[in-house]
């Protein structure tokens, strides 16, 4: 690839990408193994990764924003009949899996701040709400990730069929911003300003979470 060629996956998106691919394991994991303090702190980073992924969506570079790939129904119907697709980057199938995907996480993880094992753990913001909504939240917390692990095995699927069937290079482009056949369009948007969108997500969150309540302890 020349080396002047633009990307089409900037590095915050491959960023994101990988890091979400390392923290869902890791989040099943943790639970399973009731290492409750690493659950946690893996839920705080997919949302400070999810909040920047979204802010990132509408100034971000070209191909990684909303209105580079969200298309209407009419589009993915078009794509589904052989038509192609109007984006270099996500197709209009894969742009609203992309859409579910951050919508799936935020749910999983934001339900998880109410969530306790009544013993050593409680999230956050457990004593925010009362028991009928924080049982609600523990229900919603489980369906979002067993709709994670199966939006997960067919986006894996997916990216298999375009590999090996169509021999798109999907991996590569995800791997090194580029590949061939799938180069951007234009130049990227800085990769600090990504840097700074992630701080501030993350301060909010910190500042958010400290305003909970607390128990109240009684001697």
């Amino acid at each position: 690839m020349p080396a002047s060629t633009n990307p089409l996956w900037d590095i915050p998106t491959r960023v994101f990408h990988w890091l979400i691919v390392c923290c869902l394991p890791l989040a099943w994991w943790s639970a399973d193994q009731e290492r409750f303090d690493v659950h946690q702190w893996t839920g705080y980073t997919v949302l400070v990764l999810v909040g920047s992924r979204i802010v990132w969506g509408f100034i971000g570079s070209r191909h990684s924003r909303f209105s580079d790939f969200m298309v209407g129904p009419a589009r993915v119907r078009a794509y589904l009949r052989g038509q192609g697709s109007s984006s270099v980057g996500h197709n209009p199938l894969g742009g609203w899996s992309v859409l579910l995907l951050l919508s799936l996480l935020l749910v999983q993880a934001t339900s998880g701040l109410f969530n306790s094992d009544d013993v050593l753990f409680s999230g956050p913001l457990y004593y925010w709400a009362d028991s009928g909504f924080r049982d609600a939240m523990g229900v919603v917390h489980d369906i979002a990730f067993n709709c994670l692990l199966a939006l997960v095995c067919l986006h894996v699927l997916a990216v298999l069929y375009h590999q090996l069937k169509l021999k798109e290079k999907l991996l590569q482009a995800m791997l090194r911003g580029s590949a061939i056949g799938r180069v951007g369009t234009g130049a990227p948007a800085p990769w600090w300003w990504a840097v700074i969108i992630a701080l501030l997500v993350g301060l909010a969150l910190w500042w958010g979470l400290a305003q909970a309540p607390q128990p109240s302890l009684s001697w």
